[in-house]
């Protein structure tokens, strides 16, 4: 039985990585098209999220079976049920890559200017705290989690710096309204999907600790 649960439990660590990789590829691959302009590149990436809402359901049910099929003791309980909290915040990271290739679809090609770099350096960072979440889950890997937690701040800061420079342009007239907040709803949304890297990065904590920060 615990040889059948821990096969299933391998098979779990896999679909999760899978599914991360889906959402680092349309982060990724959003961002390219919002340096290129390039409104196709952006179509695609939109259709890309419905195989991440496939493997959540997929992966739901694997859960759903481990719970049910395997009786868990304590420890691997807490693991199953963080790995049903975690596909959660991943469903809503594809959301938010394919909400900025929409932005790109429909506006096409933003002027950027300053923005380039800082919206660069989001985006990776944002990308990193994802792959890093899922990979202090498999390991169980608290030192990585707690890693990625504190990490989120430095995302927060380069959004504030984002929002202060844009403000900034709008009184110089570098770039029109339109623009200046289509840049800043981008960059709002690589923020919150390092929030949800960082909400997942918290259930691995919850995994190995059985203590979650949102207790009180």
């Amino acid at each position: 039985m615990r040889n059948r649960f821990d096969k299933q439990m391998e098979e779990l660590h896999t679909e999760l990585i899978e599914m991360g990789a889906l959402c680092e590829h349309m982060i990724g691959e959003s961002y390219q098209a919002l340096m290129s302009g390039d409104m196709d590149a952006a179509a695609k990436i939109i259709g890309q999220d419905a195989a991440i809402d496939l493997k959540e359901r997929d992966i739901e049910t694997l859960c759903l079976k481990l719970l049910l099929q395997q009786q868990p003791v304590a420890t691997d309980l807490r693991k199953v049920s963080a790995a049903l909290k975690m596909i959660t915040d991943m469903e809503r990271i594809g959301d938010q890559a394919a909400d900025i290739a929409e932005i790109v679809r429909t506006a096409g090609r933003l002027k950027a200017a300053a923005q380039t770099v800082q919206i660069g350096e989001m985006a990776k960072a944002a990308t990193q705290m994802v792959t890093e979440s899922i990979d202090a889950y498999v390991k169980q890997d608290l030192d990585i989690a707690q890693k990625v937690i504190s990490d989120d701040d430095a995302v927060d800061r380069l959004f504030d710096l984002i929002r202060d420079e844009l403000a900034h342009g709008i009184g110089k007239g570098v770039a029109s309204i339109e623009q200046t907040m289509d840049i800043l709803m981008i960059a709002k949304y690589f923020e919150r999907i390092a929030d949800h890297a960082t909400n997942i990065a918290e259930w691995v904590e919850f995994s190995i600790t059985g203590h979650h920060r949102g207790e009180q």
